[in-house]
């Protein structure tokens, strides 16, 4: 696929990253040419050096012949602008913008065919805002995200000393578990190193797994895995941006909601909006002003401000006082891991939600969702199965029939309103959401080779 990405920022940077790394053409471009050398030296791709929304520079991207581009420059009305030009004067097929701006993204009539061209929006802001609210939501988890419209969830877990079944065989979780809660884990990372669990596997402590379940069941097969954790109530938002404004304005009807801005005029503001949230204007990093806003009962303390290293501080800081949880929001993604392995509890990356969201687009074989997990590292992928036993390879087939990659795994099959965790001897039906988990993201043209429906197949 020939592919056009204007903007070599942290989300282009690694889009273009991650789709270089599967054999598709790519185009970057963008003003920074420092920014443009580092991709070049290190990826198969072009680079373009020029104003991303001007006709010129498009045309010298190759954009005539361009199957899609995706606009994620730091400007809004260049991403828009450069989406319009692309579709009046090259009519290139899929466009993809980033955009950001609430007050754009309010009035959705703005764009379509008869406006302005954008396929796909993707709002990094928002994603984030529910990546956060689904970590509040589910205590004790590091990662939780849904497929087939929400039935069906993978969650992350880190098994800590005194869960049920540490020390324990996989095979005894649905042996825990009533039949109706039953769950699938689909790979386990023991000290960074991933494999294929089976029912002898045996969990350890420290070891992260990735299991997926029917949402409803999700609470149970966590309380299997790990102590039981408190339902958050209070919380600390530090930073009144756009996240930090979208998760107050989400979250303050069912949770005791404090938010923290340094900016006087930007908490004024948010205040007046907020009607639920209390707001006070200060220093995140201020030590007496956690410690009078009782930073030691808060059950989570989530800094999402613009500087990072604010975030990273005052979570640490929050951690030191008592705060039961921290998550900070952490823009370059090689900065996760490490501040992730420390006092922080989660290290939140725009850019991995961001990627996420984009690939659920680029994706082929009918894949319906894409999740990057484990900060890019994995990819789980929700892929519709079409057509009959000729003219697919996935359909009429036991699961332990389909060839797999290694290390790919299928978790579980939506079928109808129903969630059934994938057995070896489960067949696969028409219409099936089939769930797969990636623990190598290069797999992934080989898993949607599977689900794409041929002619005549034998």
């Amino acid at each position: 696929m020939k592919i056009v990405i204007l903007g070599a920022g942290q989300v282009g940077k690694s889009v273009a990253a991650t789709l270089a790394s599967e054999h598709n053409d790519i185009t970057v471009v963008d003003q920074d040419t420092k920014r443009l050398e580092s991709l070049q030296g290190r990826y198969d791709l072009r680079t373009v050096h020029g104003y991303a929304s001007y006709p010129d520079i498009l045309a010298q991207s190759g954009i005539e012949d361009a199957d899609m581009l995706i606009a994620v420059t730091q400007s809004d009305e260049i991403n828009m602008t450069a989406c319009q030009i692309a579709w009046n004067q090259f009519r290139t097929p899929r466009k993809i913008a980033r955009v950001r701006a609430p007050e754009y993204l309010a009035n959705p009539e703005l764009f379509g065919s008869d406006a302005i061209p954008i396929d796909v929006l993707i709002s990094p802001e928002q994603l984030v805002t529910d990546s956060i609210i689904s970590l509040i939501q589910n205590p004790g988890a590091l990662q939780v995200v849904d497929f087939a419209k929400g039935r069906a969830r993978m969650v992350g877990v880190k098994a800590y000393h005194g869960g049920p079944l540490v020390g324990h065989e996989l095979r005894e979780l649905n042996e825990h578990l009533p039949g109706v809660h039953e769950a699938r884990v689909a790979a386990i990372y023991r000290d960074d190193r991933s494999f294929s669990p089976n029912g002898s596997t045996v969990i350890e402590a420290d070891d992260e797994l990735f299991f997926i379940a029917a949402s409803e069941n999700i609470k149970a097969v966590v309380g299997e895995l790990r102590r039981t954790e408190k339902a958050v109530r209070r919380l600390i938002i530090a930073g009144g941006g756009n996240i930090g404004r979208r998760l107050a304005i989400a979250l303050q009807k069912d949770y005791n909601v404090k938010l923290i801005e340094r900016d006087q005029n930007r908490a004024r503001m948010v205040a007046e909006e907020l009607t639920d949230t209390i707001v006070l204007s200060g220093d995140i990093s201020d030590e007496e002003l956690l410690l009078e806003e009782n930073i030691e009962n808060t059950d989570a303390f989530v800094a999402v401000t613009n500087d990072e290293e604010a975030n990273v501080l005052s979570s640490m800081l929050a951690k030191q006082l008592g705060a039961r949880k921290v998550m900070a929001l952490i823009n370059r993604a090689s900065y996760v891991d490490l501040v992730q392995s420390g006092p922080i509890d989660i290290a939140i990356s725009p850019q991995q939600a961001t990627i996420g969201s984009l690939l659920t687009y680029i994706r082929r074989g009918d894949v319906a969702v894409v999740h990057a997990l484990r900060h890019g590292a994995a990819e789980a992928i929700e892929a519709v199965a079409h057509g009959d036993k000729n003219s697919s390879k996935v359909v009429g087939r036991q699961v332990d029939e389909i060839k797999l990659p290694e290390g790919a795994n299928i978790g579980a099959i939506v079928r109808g309103d129903d969630v059934l965790m994938a057995h070896h001897d489960t067949v696969i039906e028409a219409n099936d959401h089939v769930i797969i988990f990636l623990m190598d993201k290069g797999q992934v043209k080989e898993v949607e080779r599977l689900f794409q429906v041929g002619i005549g197949f034998i």
